[in-house]
Parts: structure tokens; sequence; C-alpha cells
């Protein structure tokens, strides 16, 4: 099988049985992201305990690339120390801005290299980042709180 293949079954398989998608109840920030070039939405709940990332939960509506890379976000993301998971976001940030020319750390980024494809369409590289950006802003809310 080709690794492209196998990219795009992770992506499927994050879309069609996405992680953590269900709102919870209790939560120390809550967030609300669209993209509004092409209509995906995200709404997003993170709970912090101290610094980390206790759970993040979200739903939302859009294409598959948005849809799995919350996903991804969320497998990746909880349990972490918030300096962890800027770390990750960093180097997936790196990854959609590399124009096709980064594969991504597969041992940090872990499923979320399967998106490195997505960089080389400008248009969709909102939809891969719309998780991520909701996270961030959802995050630092979340910390504000605490202090």
């Amino acid at each position: 099988m080709q690794l492209d293949n196998l990219y795009q079954e992770v992506i499927l398989d994050h879309y069609k049985n996405p992680q953590n998608k269900k709102l919870n109840t209790t939560f120390d920030a809550q967030v609300h992201h669209i993209n509004p070039s092409c209509g995906d939405e995200i709404t997003l709940n993170v709970t912090l305990e101290g610094n980390m990332v206790k759970s993040v939960s979200w739903d939302g509506v859009g294409c598959s690339i948005s849809q799995a890379s919350v996903s991804i976000l969320t497998d990746l993301l909880i349990g972490k120390s918030l300096e962890q998971a800027q770390v990750i976001a960093d180097s997936f940030m790196h990854l959609m801005q590399s124009k096709g020319t980064e594969k991504g750390d597969e041992s940090l980024l872990e499923d979320a290299v399967a998106l490195a494809g997505v960089s080389q369409y400008p248009a969709r590289i909102k939809c891969a980042l719309l998780g991520w950006m909701a996270f961030k802003d959802a995050s630092v809310q979340a910390l504000a709180k605490q202090a």
C-alpha cells in the first residue's frame, strides 16, 4: 500500500470515527470557530488541571480534513502539559506552512502527519488548522480563568 493511501485511510478513519466528539458539560473554556471560506465549524471545550490538558471535547461540521484534524488533536493533546501541547501545535503549524516540503515528525505528531499533503493546497490549510486555532484560543482562556 502506498503511503498516500495509508494517510488517506487515517484521515477517513478519524472522520468516520472521531475521537472525543461529544461536548463535555463541564469545562474551563469553550470556543466556537468558523472557517468563513468553506463554512466548517467547531465548538471546542478545554479543561485544564493546573498546567495539564485534562480534557478536550468538541462538536462540529465540515469537511473530512477539519473534522479529522480536530479528532487527531484531541488524541495528541489530552494528558500533555500546556508546554508540550504548544510544541506539538507549533510543529503542526510548521508542517501546514511547508507547502508540501515537510513530512512532519511522526514521533511528535503521530496521526497528524497524515495531513502533511494538505499543506500543498492553501485553501485547505485553514480546514486543517481550524481545531488547532480553537484549542489555542480555548487553552489561553482556560489558563486566564485559573489565574
